[in-house]
């Protein structure tokens, strides 16, 4: 009845031995994922970096029509201060 025994406990080292190797990949696939996450990241980072100046105008047309209208707006408080004076 030895035999019985000798089998079972053989293959549960080997099951224990599989199940390191299966925790040995998933740890490296892990932190390959966490890599790619991580770049990914980034890329969208900058990404979202890049167009949050042409969200807020920044952006040269955006520069040219504000310069156009403060020239416009000083231009008509000149003419209203040159209105106002007696």
């Amino acid at each position: 009845m030895a035999e019985p025994e000798n089998h079972t406990l053989r293959l549960l080292r080997d099951i224990r031995g599989a199940i390191g190797a299966l925790d040995n990949k998933l740890d490296n696939k892990i932190a390959s994922l966490d890599s790619k996450i991580d770049r990914n990241h980034e890329e969208l980072q900058k990404r979202i970096d890049s167009l949050r100046p042409a969200m807020l105008g920044e952006s040269v047309l955006g520069r040219y029509a504000t310069a156009e209208f403060e020239e416009r707006l000083s231009a008509l408080e000149q003419r209203v201060s040159a209105l106002e004076k007696p």
